[in-house]
């Protein structure tokens, strides 16, 4: 297969969010519309957010959490766009201060400073949304061209059920860049 031949391969960035749950259904979406996908997920993320085995299962390929060794080789090809899907109120600040302590955040400012075409789907409480550090960090991350979402704070309605999170708009997201 030539380079032309395959198909864009997109990274999803998961955080340790209760909607992580459902990450599953990002990846059928992105499947669907063509994409190859990669899994990175926060440690935290890994202990028991979501169905680890499931997505390796649904991707075909390993998930990771943690920095590969130099002799070891490259997991993914690299991305021609990322998704950051949950994306919590701390993943957000660290990246958006630059600070590269997992792979997750690690792969964010890299896949930055590449122009990558970013989407972010955050599940921030609305407190915390309102929070001066997080604004000034979307703030700063749009300014690097990252497209957000509106918060997902996953409050429960009057009839007890929960909003669905809308994982299919951060491709539309994704698609808005052209």
């Amino acid at each position: 297969m030539t380079e032309s031949d395959r198909k864009p391969f997109l990274y999803v960035v998961v955080c340790a969010a209760g909607i992580a749950v459902d990450v599953g259904t990002l990846i059928t979406a992105a499947q669907e519309r063509d994409w190859e996908v990669g899994v990175i997920a926060t440690p935290l993320a890994m202990n028991g957010f979501f169905d680890t085995e499931a997505v390796r299962t649904q991707t075909g390929r390993p998930l990771r959490s943690a920095w590969r060794r130099p002799d070891e080789p490259r997991p993914f090809p690299a991305p021609d766009a990322l998704v950051l899907a949950p994306a919590t109120f701390n993943t957000v600040n660290k990246w958006a201060a630059g600070i590269a302590d997992t792979l997750a955040l690690g792969t964010l400012c890299e896949v930055a400073g590449l122009g990558v075409p970013i989407a972010v789907l955050p599940c921030v409480a609305d407190a915390l949304a309102a929070h001066p550090a997080y604004r000034e960090s979307v703030a700063r991350l749009r300014g690097m061209g990252v497209r957000f979402a509106d918060p997902y704070g996953g409050q429960a309605g009057e009839d007890g059920g929960r909003p669905r999170s809308g994982w299919e708009r951060a491709l539309d997201l994704l698609e808005d860049r052209h």
